[in-house]
């Protein structure tokens, strides 16, 4: 076993505490605003802030200000002024983005083969959405949203559109109150998870780290998946691609999951270990049922209403144990 540095020590029993002591209330607005000083300069360390989300959370009164910060809309070294003066470059650079795309809309449809494919998959997503709360008041606007993932689309290069964005896009449509916010958010919430979104980026390389990590941490569970649950690791990349969002029992645990991975706290590519820890939610059936892929692959999509503290605390736990023992070095480098 490895040494352990003092600050991968204290990493460990922290992590191991997290699971035990329940957590405390998110941090609200007034605990927010004393983070900063009189100009709006940060006043507390930006890992002290990013722990504390971590271990509580945050208010839905504060979450939209610190998803700013979180994502890289606004960098963490900027006053009250200079934000301002932000919020003002990213409406009018969207409002340009707006007047590019209606220019250059008849010659996408003309000229670029996947452009209308696209254009269709969006507003069949979208009409699929369910938009109203359960006493029928309308939650989103479906066309503000169609523009946002159209424009997102043809903007982007790298992130092209896969099914799950539409979904994605009215979390942050309902977090935020302007379309530049929204749309804004969501291109820096994908480079920032881009492991996590964006399939022709890093999907792979998340499938293969987890499949390492359940060949180091459970043996027997890696020769079963070997076996008869050849391919399972594979079939998973959803949970990656909709970062996790369709597993969880309300949009409070989708944004409590999401701002965790937004911190990089308790460690780099910590959606790997929620991955993991799902999983492990469906072991002992797997094993004692002798599954298949197919049938584990069920029993994981059959995975919903999840505690998103209750899956956190657990890939903490993971967490704590794998920087305890001597994982390879692949491992160390892509957690540690």
């Amino acid at each position: 076993m490895t040494t352990l540095s003092p600050e991968n020590s204290l990493s460990a029993r922290w992590s191991a505490s997290f699971i035990l002591v329940k957590r405390k209330p998110p941090i609200d607005k007034t605990e927010w605003d004393a983070f900063f000083d009189e100009n709006g300069l940060l006043a507390k360390s930006r890992d002290s802030i990013c722990v504390n989300i971590l271990e509580r959370g945050l208010h839905p009164f504060v979450r939209t200000e610190a998803w700013k910060f979180l994502t890289g809309y606004y960098s963490w070294q900027s006053s009250q002024d200079e934000r301002l003066t932000v919020d003002s470059t990213r409406r009018k650079n969207y409002e340009a983005l707006c007047e590019m795309y209606e220019k250059i809309q008849p010659l996408l449809e003309n000229l670029h083969r996947n452009f209308m494919k696209t254009r269709n998959n969006i507003a069949y997503d979208i009409q699929k959405l369910y938009d109203k709360d359960h006493l029928g008041n309308v939650l989103i606007d479906k066309k503000r949203l169609e523009k946002i993932l159209l424009l997102s689309y043809v903007c982007n290069t790298q992130a092209e559109y896969q099914q799950g964005f539409h979904e994605m896009v009215m979390l942050f449509q309902l977090m935020v109150e302007h379309d530049h916010e929204t749309f804004w958010l969501f291109q820096f919430f994908l480079q920032k998870t881009e492991h996590s979104c964006v399939i022709n980026i890093g999907v792979g390389k998340n499938l293969d780290m987890l499949n390492d990590l359940i060949d180091f941490l459970d043996p027997v569970f890696a020769e079963h998946l070997r076996g008869k649950g050849a391919g399972t690791v594979r079939s998973l990349f959803p949970w990656f691609c909709f970062c996790f969002q369709r597993a969880f029992k309300s949009f409070e645990d989708v944004w409590r999951l999401w701002e965790v991975l937004l911190t990089g706290k308790p460690c780099r590519n910590f959606q790997v270990l929620v991955a993991y820890s799902m999983l492990q939610m469906v072991r002992e059936q797997v094993l004692q049922e002798s599954m298949t892929r197919d049938d584990i692959i069920l029993a994981c999509n059959n995975l919903i209403d999840l505690d998103a503290d209750v899956l956190i605390s657990a890939a903490c736990l993971i967490y704590a144990e794998l920087i305890q023992r001597d994982a390879p070095q692949p491992l160390k480098d892509f957690f540690l």
